[in-house]
């Protein structure tokens, strides 16, 4: 059971915004929200923490750090941000690493390929020889080498250093996480004998299992969407778990068996205040279920904010000035609605500002 936080007092709630006080109220969420709702472990019972959160959405979008704990948070058992980042520095339990990313831009950014192949052969002599470093240490390191590390060309750099599987992001220094060689990180998970043979089949339909244990009900537009693959491999993989999926009448793929504790229909998550790039938002074709008229409020430009949801819907976008929350819903809300979200408040400042030694006491 969660430690509980302080008394829920009155969050800090600004005017509705202007374009969406007037909006209609939503229909009611339909049963396949639900259902994916409580596929991502926003509603029914919590699991324990930041690996079987991971485990079971199969990745959790870490670009924002403080929307990666909360996503946690939101989902699980764990009672500060400090046990997440436990996960990450001392149990090793889980990491950090850029996936399914395609924005390759290094020569955008000045740096061609000979260059690239130089800065990447910097990171792993630095890491070899001093690491974990910052980002800002084997940049200092990268342009001493003549390798240009201005705007993102280091930050491209490092993510092919993580994409060869050269480097990963290590323990938390400080409020940043330092990289580390994956070697040293993780161990050689395949032993003396080398490698184990890749089978492509195999993966696919692991893939598609996973991703639908965490995201199910979808379709397979939404399986390529969210792994990056082609629609074809999307539907390999799907086909060859054909006999583990339910049987639906709505055209959407999802397991015959998975968690339901309530024994019928799932029920919506309690009002919830979720973080920056919540992976709630980031696993189909769309998000316009979730977020209805107020898609722009919520996502732009690919800037996700922290936002509210209550009955499966975004209903306002939320910050932390000086440390406290303050909300801005999208129109007025009802006054259990307000009391509930205050609440979380309560909680989501506990989470973040509960030291180590009291999370783990």
């Amino acid at each position: 059971m969660t430690t509980p936080g302080p008394s829920p007092g009155p969050v800090t709630t600004a005017a509705p915004a202007p374009d969406a006080a007037a909006a209609p109220n939503p229909d009611p969420a339909p049963g396949w929200l639900a259902q994916r709702l409580a596929a991502q472990l926003l509603s029914g019972p919590p699991v324990e923490g930041t690996v079987q959160v991971a485990g079971h959405l199969l990745a959790v979008q870490a670009q924002d750090q403080r929307g990666a704990r909360l996503a946690v948070r939101a989902r699980s058992r764990a009672r500060s941000a400090a046990d997440v980042d436990d996960a990450l520095t001392r149990d090793r339990s889980v990491v950090v690493t850029w996936l399914n990313r395609g924005t390759r831009r290094l020569a955008q950014e000045g740096v061609p390929p000979a260059d690239a192949e130089r800065g990447v052969a910097v990171i792993e002599r630095s890491l070899t020889a001093d690491g974990p470093l910052t980002r800002a240490q084997l940049a200092e390191r990268v342009a001493k080498a003549g390798v240009r590390t201005q705007g993102q060309a280091i930050v491209h750099l490092l993510m092919l250093a993580n994409l060869r599987g050269i480097a990963v992001r290590g323990p938390m220094a400080g409020r940043e996480h330092a990289y580390a060689l994956v070697r040293d990180w993780l161990g050689d998970r395949h032993g003396p004998r080398g490698a184990a043979a890749f089978d492509r089949d195999r993966a696919l339909a692991e893939l598609a299992a996973r991703y639908l244990a965490g995201h199910g009900p979808a379709t397979e537009r939404d399986l390529a969407k969210w792994a990056g693959l082609p629609l074809g491999d999307a539907r390999r993989g799907l086909a060859a778990i054909a006999g583990r999926l339910a049987d639906r009448d709505d055209g959407l793929a999802d397991l015959a068996r998975r968690r339901d504790p309530g024994g019928g229909d799932c029920p919506l998550p309690p009002p919830r205040l979720l973080g920056a790039y919540d992976p709630v938002l980031l696993g189909w074709i769309t998000r316009d279920p979730i977020v209805g008229p107020h898609g722009k409020l919520v996502a732009i430009n690919g800037l996700f904010r922290p936002f509210a949801m209550v009955a499966g819907r975004a209903v306002g976008t939320w910050s932390m000035p000086g440390g406290k929350v303050a909300l801005t819903p999208f129109a007025p809300l009802a006054e259990a609605v307000a009391a509930a979200l205050a609440g979380d408040a309560a909680e989501v400042e506990r989470f973040l500002h509960s030291p180590a030694g009291a999370a783990r006491g």
